[in-house]
């Protein structure tokens, strides 16, 4: 009788978790950090875990992509174009995660988040003129290598992400924040979907927990996505700023 009720209130704090992740991954980042420790403390090897929060992550992308377009928020084509350069890159990150350890990666990311946070609070102002969306020609290639990368990056552990891709996304194709985000979304879940393969056929995928998880990643992506959309960018780079700090002193002192 005991042995059950912990192991359901063990279920329900993997669901609590998925809901936080959701939540900040889809107008932020960084929300891996949070599920990962949580798979873990249930019980599974760091590779297994990695390959597992794939799962919730990849429903989670599909859930916030949801709804943004039911807020009329899309960035077709651009963002498929991207995803698919990004899909290809993350099947050489998940075998690397796979196959490798990496016992700095933590202080690394640390110190990324904080390049971020200079980025977003001392970024030059933007001219009016300069608010057109640069999503084709030269800007959609440079879109397309710089995605091949960071498929390999979150094909390895996706970790902190979502911050990199939309400082890159705003500055190369100069999205607003709202539209950065829809885009972010519509390429992880397709890289992930390639992670999602490369863990599979190498048997480092729990799909109970990583389903039983979704379901908090879901609920968080969704109530999300659509109070970004309502609130705007200022609420955006408000939390993102906010969660850039969170995470970096985690990385770093934790």
């Amino acid at each position: 009788m005991d042995v059950v009720l912990n192991f359901d209130v063990n279920l329900i704090w993997l669901i609590l978790a998925g809901f936080l992740a959701g939540f900040i991954n889809t107008i932020a980042g960084g929300g891996t950090l949070i599920t990962l420790p949580a798979l873990i403390f249930m019980g599974l090897p760091p590779s297994v875990a990695n390959g597992t929060n794939r799962i919730a992550i990849f429903l989670q992308t599909l859930t916030g992509v949801a709804g943004f377009k039911s807020k009329g928020v899309t960035t077709f084509p651009f963002s498929i174009y991207c995803g698919i350069s990004a899909l290809f890159g993350s099947l050489i990150g998940a075998k690397i995660a796979i196959d490798i350890k990496g016992e700095t990666f933590n202080k690394i990311l640390a110190i990324i988040m904080v390049a971020v946070v200079i980025l977003i609070l001392f970024k030059p102002k933007v001219k009016v003129g300069d608010l057109i969306e640069r999503t084709t020609g030269k800007y959609l290639w440079i879109s397309i290598i710089g995605f091949f990368f960071f498929g390999i990056y979150g094909g390895f552990i996706n970790a902190g992400i979502g911050f990199l891709i939309i400082i890159f996304i705003t500055y190369v194709a100069r999205m607003n924040l709202i539209r950065t985000n829809a885009a972010k979304l519509t390429i992880v879940s397709i890289y992930t979907f390639g992670a999602i393969l490369m863990f599979y056929f190498n048997d480092k995928i729990n799909w109970k927990y990583g389903l039983i998880m979704s379901i908090g990643n879901i609920a968080g992506a969704w109530i999300s996505s659509r109070l970004a959309v309502k609130k705007g960018d200022r609420y955006i780079r408000i939390f993102l700023v906010v969660m850039i700090f969170v995470m970096a002193i985690k990385l770093w002192f934790f």
